[in-house]
């Protein structure tokens, strides 16, 4: 009977013992996921204060759409972008430098294709070789609306654009775009058509890239372009535009 006691108060003991533990445990787990809970919030806060070029609250990657048109920006895909930039360079010499004209290429690269394709038909029955297969190749209807839909909505954007700015609503967005035109006036005076259209598709697939890895160093320099940029804006704002008499011009208008 006693050696019963005994065993049972050595197992109460034991019993104790462990949800003592036990209960240090779980607490110092919350803890732990307290603490954890907390840095995630600090570090989220972090983020939030960081400033972004533009605003920019989502990756690059993100903000470039996604998907393979993104990795292609991104130079994730080291191959297919080399490849389109490759494509666009060879377009561009040859109608640039060599001086094709549009129509002379497309006519010499039909005459070019149809000929093989014409002559591997009939010379495939002479050498015991099957004939190609030429596959059924249409649009799609779905993907055609699509695309003019989409054209169609940012159309209407840039023209609502245009009349808010025609009406006089904005005047910081009428400088905005007068500044935009002028500067695409001057490019287009020293450069054609189509070597603008070249040098914007190259920096297209090179700005992302460059911002994407040195992304911290050009948001701190953006901060503080932004901030001279505000600087000098209040400045012109005080000694031209305050003396702009908008309000008279909306009273007329109205």
């Amino acid at each position: 009977m006693a050696e019963e006691n005994e065993q049972s108060f050595v197992d109460s003991v034991k019993e104790k013992i462990t949800e003592t533990f036990h209960n240090e445990d779980s607490s110092s787990d919350s803890d732990k996921e307290g603490k954890k809970k907390k840095s995630s919030e600090v570090v989220d806060d972090v983020k939030d204060k960081v400033y972004r070029l533009f605003g920019r609250q989502r990756p690059v990657h993100k903000v470039l759409g996604g998907g393979k048109p993104a990795d292609i920006f991104l130079w994730k895909d080291k191959k297919v972008t080399a490849g389109v930039l490759g494509f666009a360079t060879v377009i561009w010499v040859l109608f640039e430098l060599v001086e094709y004209h549009l129509l002379t290429l497309v006519c010499h690269t039909l005459i070019a294709a149809l000929a093989v394709l014409f002559l591997w038909s009939n010379a495939a029955s002479f050498i015991n070789k099957s004939p190609p297969k030429f596959p059924e190749v249409a649009l799609p209807e779905d993907i055609v609306l699509g695309v003019a839909n989409a054209l169609r909505v940012e159309v209407n954007k840039a023209l609502e654009v245009l009349r808010c700015i025609a009406s006089g609503k904005d005047l910081k967005k009428f400088l905005a775009v007068i500044a935009g035109l002028w500067v695409l006036s001057i490019l287009g005076s020293c450069w054609n058509f189509l070597t603008l259209f070249y040098t914007i598709f190259v920096l297209l697939h090179t700005v992302p890239y460059v911002y994407d890895k040195y992304e911290d160093k050009v948001d701190a320099f953006g901060e503080k372009a932004e901030a001279e940029i505000k600087k000098q804006y209040a400045v012109f704002s005080a000694k031209v535009l305050s003396k702009v008499p908008v309000g008279a011009l909306k009273a007329k208008f109205a």
